[in-house]
């Protein structure tokens, strides 16, 4: 699996934890600006969905969602909101030829290896319908590490994104960065790019 099992554990001794600290999602404007770039009926995937907010939110929206989690915990959380269809898998569980209108990859790919985000990217753009939206958010910063907590990390920098993005045959939109309080209580600055393919 492409997300070590300490980082798996962390999240499913933490669900509920996590889940109370994205409760706050509603508000989102990174969401707001996904779900409007979608067009009538979208096809979505909700890539690391976590607790099913984001993938809640599309489903109101009347999109036909997927949302996957390699935590079954999170997986039970997100699968039990309305008009949400989830299951358990990792990165490299994802396949499909332009099938998605959307990916919605918030904060997720951030716990592959480095070695590995360039595959993840380029089965995501062929996922991806062509024209297709890709939003991605990574934390910034260079190196590999584990917090507090013991979830692995894997930090880019805003250009090293950028290229990755840009290698994996994507074409690359808007940006915004900025600096959020995480899990473990530790303050740390993030990139989120939007990018079609």
């Amino acid at each position: 699996m492409s997300v070590d099992s300490e980082t798996l554990a962390v999240y499913g001794a933490q669900a509920q934890a996590y889940a109370d600290l994205t409760e706050g999602l509603e508000g989102d404007k990174h969401l707001a600006a996904f779900i409007a770039a979608m067009p009538p009926g979208a096809r979505v995937l909700d890539l690391g969905c976590g607790p099913g907010r984001a993938a809640a939110q599309m489903a109101d929206r009347a999109f036909v969602g997927d949302a996957v989690d390699a935590v079954p915990e999170m997986v039970d959380m997100a699968a039990a909101h309305p008009g949400v269809t989830a299951w358990q898998a990792s990165f490299d569980e994802i396949g499909g030829v332009h099938i998605y209108d959307g990916i919605w990859a918030n904060f997720s790919l951030l716990h592959a290896p480095r070695s590995e985000l360039p595959g993840h990217l380029a089965t995501l753009k062929t996922a991806l319908k062509p024209g297709g939206l890709l939003h991605i958010g990574m934390k910034t910063g260079t190196g590999e590490a584990r917090d507090t907590l013991g979830r692995l990390y894997t930090y880019v920098t805003g250009d090293e994104l950028r290229g990755l993005l840009k290698s994996a045959g994507l074409a690359i939109g808007p940006s915004w960065t900025g600096r959020d309080t995480g899990l473990d209580g530790t303050a740390a600055d993030w990139i989120v790019i939007h990018a079609h393919a």
